[in-house]
């Protein structure tokens, strides 16, 4: 392994003397799950921290809507951190939590097809078209900056048209995750009869959803957990730190999207009292896929000094994020918890309940809306796709 790693030190000098500026301590680094130690493993450290995606504002793609902006510079950094937190999602569904990326390196076909996703073109699913467009349904205009709860509602209602990655995409309601919701969300119904099976996995191949999913629980829809949160007034309130910071070390981790106000970034761990995050906050100019399908991607990958900032600096709208490929890994993040987040007795970070609450609406898992589009076509509008959210509370930065 110390050969493999050494082969990469050329490639990454400048985070190389960039490491050289973390104080000289012994406490662990924690990115996404994964613990390093900067004594001992800075190599491994940044190639972790190289091998995670990397969107920011981009110029010179094709008109929103045909006659809206072709950057979003200056408004879109929000949108470019939800991309950058499902991307890691979509990385651990197909290439699993420890895939690395090599510059120049010949990538698996799932990977060009996971930036394919996200490139900023109209017919792409995340696009940052189909996520400033599908924000108008939340009363955002094309333009507007989004807040974290914002983002994660619009990725809610575009996974609905995603059939390749097929993830079920739950956002907690007022604080609380509940444990029912997400397993009747994440159970196909398929699984009532051995016949409707069979042909529920029949049709996932015939889309190609069979993939790199070996191992997982027949009828289980990977799970995006997004929980907006609020965790304080104006200032970060500090009896949420050691919670907040336990998040980032569970195997679940998609890290957090937030930042100050107008200013969102995606923070993927923490030294200390500091978080890591990546700034999307540069302006690159419109990639497009090749021919052969494949992307250049070396502008999709942060090769700069990693950013840390105090959490105390924190603004207190947050949004956690959490993958569950398989139903074992939701119990497994449910025990997690239950054992380092709700041992708080007073003023806890959010609520973990088994049933859904009696006195809330019945839940009613999202289903993808009958229009005339399909898969990752363009949605012109939002307007009559889905009907207002339920009163979610919202979180303005």
């Amino acid at each position: 392994m110390e050969a493999v790693l050494s082969r990469y030190e050329n490639q990454i000098t400048i985070l190389s003397d960039y490491l050289e500026e973390f104080p000289e301590t012994d406490e662990p680094v924690w990115i996404l799950g994964r613990q390093h130690h900067l004594n001992t493993e800075k190599s491994k450290l940044l190639l972790d921290i190289s091998a995670r995606l990397w969107f920011t504002y981009r110029r010179k793609f094709s008109p929103i809507g045909g006659t809206g902006p072709s950057s979003d510079a200056g408004w879109g950094c929000m949108l470019r951190c939800g991309q950058m937190m499902l991307a890691q999602a979509l990385i651990c569904r197909h290439l699993g939590r420890d895939w690395q990326w090599e510059k120049h390196k010949k990538q698996p076909e799932e990977y060009h097809r996971i930036l394919r996703c996200f490139l900023d073109r109209k017919d792409c699913c995340y696009s940052i078209h189909q996520m400033a467009q599908m924000g108008v349904g939340e009363g955002k205009s094309i333009g507007e900056w989004f807040g974290p709860n914002t983002v994660a509602q619009v990725l809610k209602k575009l996974a609905l048209f995603d059939e390749w990655n097929s993830l079920a995409v739950y956002v907690s309601m007022d604080n609380t995750v509940v444990i029912e919701d997400i397993k009747k969300m994440c159970w196909s119904p398929a699984q009532s009869s051995s016949v409707a099976h069979s042909s529920a996995h029949l049709h996932r191949s015939a889309l190609g959803q069979n993939k790199n999913t070996a191992g997982l629980c027949p009828g289980w829809k990977p799970l995006l957990l997004i929980i907006p949160l609020r965790l304080g007034i104006n200032h970060i309130n500090p009896v949420y730190i050691d919670a907040f910071k336990e998040c980032f070390k569970m195997p679940q981790s998609l890290g957090a999207l937030g930042g100050k106000p107008n200013n969102a970034y995606y923070f993927i761990g923490f030294l200390g009292n500091e978080l890591i995050y990546l700034d999307p906050h540069t302006t690159q100019s419109f990639v497009d896929s090749e021919e052969n399908g494949t992307v250049d991607d070396e502008s999709f990958h942060c090769q700069q000094a990693p950013h840390r900032m105090k959490i105390m600096n924190l603004d207190p709208s947050v949004a956690l994020g959490f993958f569950c490929k398989e139903e074992c890994d939701f119990d497994n993040w449910c025990s997690l918890v239950q054992k380092e987040i709700l041992k708080q007795q007073s003023l806890r970070m959010f609520e973990l309940v088994q049933k859904h609450p009696p006195h809330w609406p019945p839940f009613i898992p999202p289903t993808k809306p009958e229009v005339t589009t399909t898969g990752a076509e363009l949605i012109e509008s939002t307007d009559k796709l889905f009907e207002l959210e339920e009163e979610f509370e919202i979180l303005s930065v």
